[in-house]
C-alpha cells in the first residue's frame, strides 16, 4: 500500500481492521494440509450424507468431490446429493437425507434462511451436522476460509490499487450466504476510512445461473452510464464468477483501466490476473478440495469422540499481478 493511502488510515483504525479479522483465529482451528493424516481416522461402517447446493462452480465441485473421495478413503459410504442451484431441490434432498438417518450430514454452502430449518431438523433427529462455508448454529463445525481476513485483504488491495479514491461498482446479490456477507461487510468496513471512495448505487445483484453473461450485461450497462475514463475505478464481487463476466465486459468495451476483484481462485480468473493486459487485478484463492477433506476428517474426529472447534479455517491466498504465478503453483493450477 502506498504512503498516500496509508495516511488516510491512522494507526488506531488500522489496528481495528486487522483485529476484526484476527478474532476469527480465537474461535477455531487453523488447518494445515495433512494435519490429521497421522490420527488414524476411520469412517468404517459409517454412512455420511453430503449435500451440495450446486456443483457448477470450480469451488463447489472441488469441495464436493473431495468429500466423496475422503469418505471412501476413510472406509465410509458417501451419500452424495447435488441440488443444482435449486432451493426447492435443496430442501427436498435434505429431507431425504434426514429420512435415511446417516451417521452425519455435511452441508456445502447454501442460503442460511433456506437450509437452517432443515439442519436443525437433522440435529433434532440426532444426526450430527457439519458444514462448509455455512454459518449455522446447528452445525457442530464449519470448515471455511477466514472470510474476515479474505474480505479485509481484498478490500485493502483494491484501495491500494486505486489510490484510495474513486467510484467502485459492487455486486451484492448473495448477502444471505454467510461468506459473501462477511466479505461485503469487510469491504464496507475498510472503505469507510477512505471518504473519497464511493460505492455506486444501486449495487448490482449477481445471479445464478448464467452468472457470467448476466455480469457482462450489467457491467456493459454501467459503462454506458459512466462513459468517461476514470469515472469508475474498480469492480468488486464476493466471488469470482461475476468478476469473470465483468472482466470480459471491460475488455469488450475497451475500458481496461478499470480493475476487477473477486474471491475463490477459479483457474480461468487466475489466468486473467496473470495476463498483464487484463483488468483482472486480484482474486483471493481458496482451497476448496482441502476444505472438503477437512470437513470429512472432522466428521471422523467427532464420531471418534473428539471435541471439535466451532470453525476450522483453511488458509486462503491473495493472488495479484505480482504473485499470481506463485499462487497458481501452490494451488496446483497450471
Amino acid at each position: 500500500m502506498t504512503d498516500d493511502v496509508i495516511s488516510g488510515l491512522n494507526r488506531r483504525n488500522l489496528l481495528k481492521l486487522t483485529t476484526v479479522a484476527g478474532l476469527a483465529a480465537g474461535v477455531g482451528l487453523v488447518a494445515k494440509s495433512g494435519a490429521f493424516a497421522d490420527e488414524g481416522l476411520s469412517l468404517k461402517g459409517k454412512r455420511i450424507g453430503i449435500s451440495a447446493t450446486g456443483t457448477d462452480h470450480f469451488f463447489d465441485l472441488q469441495a464436493y468431490n473431495a468429500q466423496i473421495d475422503e469418505v471412501k478413503k476413510l472406509g465410509g459410504e458417501p451419500i452424495a446429493v447435488d441440488a443444482g442451484r435449486n432451493d426447492g431441490k435443496l430442501v427436498s434432498q435434505l429431507q431425504t437425507l434426514i429420512a435415511q438417518k446417516p451417521d452425519a450430514i455435511v452441508q456445502l454452502l447454501g442460503t442460511l434462511s433456506v437450509i437452517d430449518p432443515w439442519l436443525k431438523k437433522a440435529r433434532d433427529a440426532g444426526i450430527p451436522v457439519l458444514t462448509i462455508d455455512v454459518g449455522s448454529n446447528n452445525s457442530l463445525n464449519n470448515a471455511t476460509s477466514d472470510n474476515w481476513g479474505i474480505g479485509k485483504d481484498l478490500a485493502l488491495q483494491l484501495v491500494s490499487d486505486i489510490g484510495g479514491e474513486g467510484n467502485i461498482v459492487v455486486f451484492n446479490g448473495f448477502y444471505g450466504v454467510t461468506p459473501c456477507a462477511i466479505r461485503y461487510d469487510q469491504l464496507v468496513n475498510v472503505t469507510k476510512y477512505f471518504p473519497k471512495i464511493k460505492i455506486i448505487q444501486p449495487e448490482l445483484r449477481d445471479v445464478i445461473p448464467n452468472t457470467v453473461q448476466d455480469a457482462f450485461t450489467q457491467i456493459t450497462a454501467i459503462l454506458n452510464k459512466y462513459p468517461e475514463k476514470g469515472s469508475i475505478k474498480a469492480i468488486w464481487s464476493a466471488w469470482d464468477i461475476p468478476q469473470l463476466g465483468a472482466t470480459q465486459a471491460l475488455a469488450a468495451a475497451g475500458r481496461t483501466e478499470i480493475k476487477t476483484y473477486g474471491v475463490d481462485g477459479s483457474p480461468e480468473v487466475l489466468q486473467l490476473i496473470a495476463d498483464p493486459n487484463s483488468p483482472a487485478a486480484a482474486d483471493v484463492a481458496q482451497q476448496p478440495a482441502e476444505l472438503g477433506r477437512i470437513a470429512i476428517r472432522n466428521v471422523a474426529r467427532h464420531l471418534a469422540g473428539q471435541t471439535l472447534p466451532r470453525e476450522t479455517y483453511v488458509p486462503a491466498l491473495l493472488a495479484n499481478k505480482a504473485n499470481v504465478a506463485e499462487v497458481s503453483k501452490k494451488l496446483g493450477i497450471g
